[in-house]
């Protein structure tokens, strides 16, 4: 399998350092290490001219800021063009440990035999700073997720991960199209694993570990919305409804609710925000993008 390690940066230099020097250490290494810059203002790209690279590189910047999903949408464009069979996906601020490419292809040999079909992706264990879970980037499981377990594979099935370390496979891309690039940010990863999974369920390999830097180890809680951060959850709003309608599950809507009215409780959110957020979701009931194939990459 030839794999392009799939990096998404935006003003984040120092992190993105990090990033490409994880890659460059991998015990398999990677095929091609393909960047694409953001639209970055601060002096990532002077960084990425200057740098002595040691694997095979690539470089886009993008004209204007297409956030998360617009950047893994154009990465697998552009890797698809190129030939790839892995697509291997991860923000700047993602640090893969050595054997982490190595483990996730030998999770995807081993679920293939059990199979007699590849996963459509692969994620690893992501770990903050300290070598606790990420709890931002937790796996959804599959009902019978025991079952690679109880047969002696060291691996679960999973129905959708984070764009935190997750290898797609290019039969996946071919089957399913692209990310909405639409999102922004928030949610696009969810949505795009769990549609990939209804073609075939990804794997979660343990054994692949990455890093991931957060300033803190925190989820998507609602009952930390404030003026500063507001944008974010609106996004994430409004992608998760509208994806309820792309993946035909309705009870979605109603657990975005749920979570809503459980963390906001006993908190002091102003009312402002909180109408912010409602009207976000009344956003996503509408927020429809069209859904592109391969046949569409030019």
């Amino acid at each position: 399998m030839k794999v392009v390690a799939v990096v998404v940066t935006f003003n984040r230099r120092e992190l993105l350092e990090k990033t490409i020097a994880g890659l460059e250490a991998q015990t398999r290494p990677v095929d091609k290490i393909l960047v694409i810059n953001n639209a970055s203002t601060d002096d990532t790209r002077e960084y990425l001219l200057g740098r002595e690279w040691k694997r095979p590189h690539a470089v886009i910047t993008s004209v204007n800021n297409t956030g998360g999903a617009g950047g893994f949408t154009l990465g697998i464009e552009e890797a698809y063009k190129r030939g790839f069979d892995g697509f291997w996906l991860m923000d700047d601020d993602t640090v893969p440990q050595p054997e982490a490419l190595e483990e996730l292809l030998a999770g995807l040999d081993a679920a293939t035999k059990r199979r007699g079909a590849m996963p459509s992706f692969a994620c690893s264990s992501v770990l903050w700073t300290d070598g606790s879970m990420c709890e931002m980037n937790s796996p959804e499981t599959v009902w019978d997720w025991v079952r690679p377990l109880i047969d002696g594979d060291n691996h679960v099935d999973v129905k959708s991960c984070s764009f935190v370390s997750c290898l797609v496979t290019r039969e996946g891309v071919e089957e399913v199209g692209l990310p909405y690039r639409e999102y922004f940010i928030w949610y696009d990863d969810s949505e795009y694993t769990t549609r990939l999974s209804k073609f075939r369920p990804g794997i979660y390999v343990p054994s692949s570990k990455v890093d991931h830097l957060l300033a803190e180890n925190l989820g998507v809680n609602y009952g930390q919305v404030n003026e500063s951060n507001i944008w974010k959850f609106e996004y994430g709003v409004r992608n998760q409804v509208s994806a309820a309608w792309s993946l035909r599950n309705p009870a979605m809507v109603a657990q975005i609710g749920e979570s809503m009215l459980k963390q906001m409780r006993g908190r002091q959110i102003p009312l402002p925000l909180k109408l912010r957020l409602v009207k976000a979701g009344l956003k996503g009931l509408v927020f429809h993008p069209r859904k592109r194939t391969v046949a569409d990459i030019s």
